[in-house]
C-alpha cells in the first residue's frame, strides 16, 4: 500500500479507535496511534492469514487498521499507566 493510504487509512483509524475506547489523547496523538495502527494492523493480518489486507483506500482496510489501532490503543494506556 503506498504511503499515502496508509496515511489516510490510518487518520481514519485513529479517529475511530479513539472514539470507540474514549481515549482523552488529543488529535495528534490519536492521528500517530492511528498510522501505527494500521501498520500494525496490516502485521498482524498478514501473520495470521498469510495476506496483508490493508491494501488501499477501502472498507476492509479501515477495518484491518481499526483493529491495529485499537490494540495500539491498548498498550499505550498499559505504558501510560505504568509511569
Amino acid at each position: 500500500m503506498g504511503l499515502l493510504a496508509t496515511i489516510v487509512v490510518g487518520l481514519i483509524a485513529g479517529a475511530l479507535a479513539s472514539f470507540l475506547m474514549k481515549a482523552k489523547t488529543g488529535l495528534i496523538v490519536d492521528l500517530i496511534l492511528g498510522v501505527v495502527g494500521s501498520v500494525v494492523g496490516g502485521w498482524i493480518t498478514s501473520l495470521l492469514m498469510g495476506v496483508d489486507l490493508v491494501s488501499g483506500v477501502n472498507l476492509t482496510s479501515i477495518i484491518v487498521a481499526l483493529i491495529g489501532a485499537i490494540v495500539v490503543i491498548f498498550v499505550y494506556r498499559l505504558i501510560k499507566k505504568g509511569r
